[in-house]
């Protein structure tokens, strides 16, 4: 599956007709799905080329919205462990649409974080809740982890 990221390379294992492959950070083997493919690629990307922390990044952070669990694909803490970043992804045939972003605005609406990240590993928005002007100010890049301005 080509993207677009660097490759990283992942530890795959096939199980029962079904592939697997390691969660650097929940440090555990679970189901390859292209979605999952997009995240273990995009983290790898985001820890080995941007310099984000691997002990800052979560994945599948749970939060309750309304009476209703839900799950953050992956949640970036600063050094008080509080949230910064929620990060979405969704399988490379997946095309970003406004519903992406709804469900991402969604989450935010429960953790109040200033950045906000979607993926599809093809593309990739990133954007910072300017308070003052009480807007998303997007990004063309995804920013290095030193210049986000985050509490260190």
């Amino acid at each position: 599956m080509k993207l677009n990221l660097p490759v990283a390379e992942l530890k795959i294992k096939k199980q029962k007709e079904k592939e697997y492959v390691f969660d650097r950070l929940r440090k555990q083997f679970v189901r390859l799905t292209p979605e999952e493919y997009v995240r273990q690629q995009f983290v790898s990307f985001l820890i080995e080329h941007k310099g984000y922390p691997s002990g800052r990044l979560a994945n599948e952070t749970e939060i309750v919205l309304g009476n209703v669990r839900k799950r953050c694909d992956t949640v970036l803490y600063d050094s008080y462990l509080q949230p910064v970043m929620i990060i979405e992804y969704k399988a490379p045939s997946v095309v970003i649409s406004q519903k992406t972003f709804d469900q991402i605005a969604r989450y935010n609406y429960v953790l109040q974080v200033p950045w906000l990240i979607i993926s599809n590993g093809i593309r990739h928005f990133c954007c910072r809740m300017d308070k003052d002007k009480n807007e998303y100010v997007f990004f063309n890049e995804i920013p290095e982890y030193h210049l986000l301005s985050l509490r260190v």
